[in-house]
This record gives C-alpha cells, structure tokens and sequence, in this order.
C-alpha cells in the first residue's frame, strides 16, 4: 500500500490535467483538512510498517465535494478503491471529465457510491459504452446537468442502473426526448428543466420511458399545450404526484383542466405562465385551487380546507355574470355543490376622514364639519371662531350618540380624533374652564 507522500507523488505524473487521486490528496491531506474523530471519519488506509497511522491517512468523509478543480482522469484505480471504499456521495460538477472510461475507472473503485453529480463536465465529447455503465450499477441520484450528455447515453445509463431513483437533465439544449428501448421502472423523480422542450408530443415519451415517475420538473421549458386526452394522461402518468410547470408557455384554462386527469397528481408549480399574467395576484391563486380539487400544495403552499372553500366559493362569483357558452363545466359542479351564490356586499373599509358632528356649548348648537386625521389640539384651534374661546381655556368631550357611558372627556391634545371612532351626528360638548 502506498503511503500518502507516495501517491500525492505518483499522481503528480499524470500525462495530461489532474487526476481525481491527485485532487483528493491535495484537497484532504491531512494538513488542509484536519483529522476529526467520531463514527466515519478517517479510518481508511491502514498504516504501513514504515509510516505512522496518522501520517499515512487521508481524512475522508463520506460526501465528497471536487467539484471545479480542473480533473480530467481518474489517476490509480487501486488508490481510489482504497481510500474512497466508504464514500457514498461524490460531486464532480465542472470539471474537464470528457471520456466516460475516465469517470467508470472512479466510479466503479467507489463501491458504496449512491449520488454522482457529473454536471458541467465536457462529456458529450465520448460514447458511454455499455461495460463502462455498469461500474454506476449502485447510483441511485445521478446528475447530468449542463453536460450536454445525448439521450443514447441516457439510454445506456438507465439500462444498467437498476436502482436509479432520481435523474438531473437540466441544460442539456433538448428540443426533443428520445424513447428508450426499455422501460426504467425505478426512476421516481426527474429534473429536465431549461431545455427547449415546447410539444407535448416529446413529454409524453418521458411518461412512457418512466412509469413509475412521482415528481416530474420541467420549469422554462415553454411547453406550448397538454395536447393528450384524459384517458391517456392517465395511462402516461399513472403515479405522478407533483408536476412543475413555471415559465412554460400554457396559455389556455383547458390545459389546466387537464392536470386533473392524472389520478395521483396533489402537487402543481405553474408560476409565470402566460394564461394566468392578466389576473391579479388573488385571481390566479383562486382560480387555480378550484379548478384542481385534489391538489393540496400549489406553488409550494399548501392548500388548507378554508382556503379551498373560498376559492371555490370566489370560482363561482367569478364566473357569475359571464356568456353561458364561457361558463367552464368546474362552475356548474360548484354551484351543485355550494348553490348559486350572490354577489359580495361591497364594503368600503377604508378610514373616513371626515365626520359632521354637532357642537354644544352653554346655549348654542352649531353643526360642524371636521377632519378625522387632525388631533385633538388642532380641533380646537378649529373651534375657536365657533364658541370664542381660546385654547388654553378649552374643555371637550366626545359624546357617542350609541354609546351607553356618557361623555368622554377629550384630555390629551395630542391624540388624533379618528382614534374616537367618531361618526356624523356624534355630539361634542365645549366647555370653559373658568367658569
């Protein structure tokens, strides 16, 4: 077995760029990444006869991040099969990683592997062959994002990764899906964001590649419309759960509609589509939430029983007043449900900013308009003309016509009136304080 010095060295004579062995030394030498104790860290090559255990020992964890370090091959396989025997994640996002060979000779010497992250690397530059996909066999979330990886060579992956449960494409520049010769039955989540996937026709190939899909993302991807009908969404999708959809190009309320005909779906993303760009921010959420009555998170909210209930209630006064032939059939199933309702009261909660109210003072009645947003110190000085008082000899008191507890002495100066609740026909008595 090699001692740390060794193989720093020995990778250090790489033909070309660095090695993922030459990386992994310089980055968790002991030196710049400290030894820690506890269950996991650091026990990995044993000590030779002529180094001290600690000397000779990478600090590895379990996760290792490479990513953005110029490396290009894998370096001595039996190195990596010796310190990366426990490891279980591996990021190797952009990198120089263009020959598949390259990345099987260090994904197949990393025996406990289940997340490779693969993004940003040049690797449409190389065919995967099909005895290189097998060393992937154990990974079970595999990242291809801005690779630039064809569908062949997805194609190839899927078929010798059995236990692959969570697949990343974003970035790939995909105008269309290529349909696999087989079925992957374990795939459960799928990312293919920003791709420039726009006919339905390429996304119903990722329903019959994937069965079993749960959760499929396709955010700016402007898919134009659902051109399926119900019957066969359903047999496409039989198990998504959770569907994103912003910034695609849906632009019509039947293609909406259509998410309720996958029979699992309780989860639906479909922020800044143009369909819902002329309603206000209340209209698209409503609107939405009752025209999909299974779905229980929307745009990442959950969707609780009172909310619903509005919705569907605000759905129906929504459309009251429409043409018969724009009435879309989820207000008739409402109205089954809730009745034909009347339109909302139109209440003005606004502040009012004025009151006319009655002033008494000794034998004099004068009705007077004042402003609410003044205090109680400005009323008088409005007052003066009005019972030639000054201010400093003035007594109020604010007499709530409804109220059963008399006159409310208007003491501290400062306070703003509209704080009284004032009203027209309220009264305000004035009274001098020489007598």
């Amino acid at each position: 077995m090699l001692s740390y010095a060794e193989v720093q060295e020995e990778n250090m004579d790489q033909p070309s760029g660095r090695s993922f062995m030459q990386v992994l030394c310089e980055k968790y030498s002991p030196e710049n990444f400290p030894y820690r104790r506890g269950p996991g860290m650091g026990v990995h090559v044993p000590a030779t006869p002529q180094g001290s255990p600690m000397k000779d020992r990478l600090n590895l964890p379990s996760i290792l991040v490479l990513n953005s370090c110029g490396i290009t091959c894998a370096g001595e396989e039996n190195e990596i099969a010796a310190f990366c025997a426990h490891v279980s994640e591996l990021d190797l996002s952009d990198n120089k990683l263009e020959d598949w060979h390259e990345v099987s000779k260090i994904v197949s010497n990393v025996p406990h592997l289940e997340f490779l992250n693969l993004s940003s690397n040049p690797l449409n530059l190389s065919v995967l062959e099909r005895r290189c996909a097998g060393s992937f066999s154990g990974v079970r979330k595999l990242v291809l994002n801005n690779s630039k990886t064809s569908w062949e060579t997805v194609h190839t992956i899927l078929q010798e990764l059995p236990d692959l449960e969570e697949l990343f494409l974003c970035l790939n520049d995909y105008e269309t899906v290529s349909c696999s010769p087989v079925c992957c039955q374990s795939l459960k989540l799928l990312h293919i964001t920003d791709n420039n996937l726009r006919d339905w026709t390429e996304i119903r190939k990722l329903g019959i590649m994937f069965p079993l899909l749960d959760t499929l993302i396709l955010a700016n991807n402007h898919v134009m419309t659902i051109e399926d009908s119900e019957d066969s969404l359903a047999r496409l999708f039989p198990n998504l759960r959770s569907i994103n959809l912003h910034k695609s190009g849906l632009h019509c309320w039947e293609d909406i509609d259509k998410l309720n005909s996958f029979p699992k779906l309780e989860e639906v993303k479909l922020l800044g589509i143009p369909l819902l760009q002329p309603y206000t921010t209340e209209e698209r959420r409503k609107l939405v939430i009752a025209r999909l009555p299974s779905v229980i998170k929307l745009n990442g909210s959950v969707v609780a029983d009172g909310e619903r209930e509005d919705s569907e209630r605000f759905f129906i006064r929504y459309y009251l007043n429409f043409p018969q032939e724009e009435i879309p059939f989820r207000y008739h199933e409402l109205v089954t449900k809730y009745g034909k309702l009347e339109p909302l009261a139109v209440v003005d909660l606004r502040p009012r900013s004025s009151a006319k109210v009655e002033v008494h003072f000794k034998e004099q009645v004068e009705e007077v308009s004042i402003r609410l947003d003044q205090t109680v110190a400005e009323l008088k000085k409005q007052l003066k003309t009005v019972v030639q008082l000054s201010t400093s000899n003035m007594l109020l008191y604010y007499f709530d016509h409804e109220a059963p507890f008399g006159p409310e002495e208007m003491k501290y100066n400062s306070r703003a009136l509209h704080s009284y609740g004032i009203r027209d026909g309220d009264k305000i008595y004035v009274e001098s304080k020489t007598k």
